[in-house]
């Protein structure tokens, strides 16, 4: 458990290259589910994604020799996975019904400053400079989401509680015994898949044949936007700072509008590229090295800068 005067973990090569993953990954989900939810049931759909992804990782992993998770892990991964998958994922999936992608992103870009805020309840510190890219971060995804807030109320509320959900699953995560490695994402994406698919039938969920985008948009939230994504957002939760291991929430936004201008044909106009520019420095202020290696004989504070 990390305490206040804890050193902070590194920015190691594997940490950047899982950040990259989720930062190019989750930015084009949000235009996945909604392809994915135009013919097929939000809640059903999630849970079919996760419990797919769930069941292929733990599959490989297993065949691979790796010890499967104890009860009381499954517990564990259960609670965590709900928090995740079911609050956080689910209730951004039922606000695409009535909110756009770009809603979508703009909302859950205050994951930062939550997961920054919840690391208190553990003891761990957050930087002035992670703060200044917090703001600066949140001013970039208002600057390109500006004009264009098109939400019902009932969308909003359910996108300020799922970044409420998924941060602190995430962070109370970073504090249970749960199974090593690879297997704790798939334990969370198949307990949080079952519960998905029982609040599905619960709700009444109608199911239909899908049509061909839906089924493509599905296969590909499976397989790259769940096990790989899912797989590399678990490592940073374990072993980046949590404010570098949300940052993704300010650069999604920035996917998805490069995507509706290189895929769609969408238009950016000078306001939404300085957008960019912001959005990017706050990044950078987040993910930068926090302190620098204590001279010999001098112990490390471990305080942020």
């Amino acid at each position: 458990m990390l305490t206040r005067n804890a050193a902070p973990p590194a920015v190691t090569p594997t940490v950047l290259a899982a950040l990259a993953v989720v930062y190019v990954v989750w930015g084009s989900t949000y235009y996945a589910i909604k392809v994915a939810i135009g013919s097929l049931p939000p809640l059903g759909m999630l849970g079919l994604r996760f419990l797919l992804a769930g069941a292929l990782l733990y599959g490989v992993l297993r065949v691979r020799g790796m010890a499967g998770p104890t009860l009381r892990q499954w517990g564990r991964c259960a609670v965590i996975g709900t928090l995740l998958l079911g609050g956080g994922t689910g209730f951004v999936t039922l606000a695409e019904r009535d909110a756009s992608s770009s809603v979508a992103a703009l909302m859950i870009a205050v994951s930062p400053l939550f997961a920054a805020v919840f690391a208190t309840l553990w003891g761990e510190k957050t930087g002035r400079r992670e703060w200044l890219g917090i703001g600066v971060g949140l001013l970039g995804i208002v600057l390109l989401n500006l004009g264009e807030l098109r939400a019902t109320p009932g969308a909003a509320v359910l996108l300020v509680l799922a970044p409420l959900c998924w941060t602190f699953g995430s962070q109370w995560s970073r504090h249970l015994p749960l199974p090593a490695g690879l297997m704790n994402s798939a334990a969370q994406m198949l307990t949080g898949g079952a519960v998905l698919a029982v609040l599905s039938a619960v709700t009444g969920e109608h199911w239909r044949v899908p049509t061909a985008g839906s089924v493509w948009a599905l296969a590909y939230l499976v397989v790259i936007g769940g096990v790989l994504a899912y797989s590399a957002y678990t490592y940073l939760v374990a072993h980046a700072r949590p404010a570098l291991a949300t940052s993704y929430a300010y650069v999604n936004p920035v996917v998805a509008i490069l995507l509706g201008v290189l895929v769609g044909g969408e238009h950016v106009g000078p306001l939404g590229w300085a957008a960019l520019g912001v959005i990017v420095a706050g990044v950078v202020l987040v993910a930068w090295p926090v302190g620098t290696p204590a001279p010999a004989g001098r112990p490390h504070s471990g305080a942020a800068d």
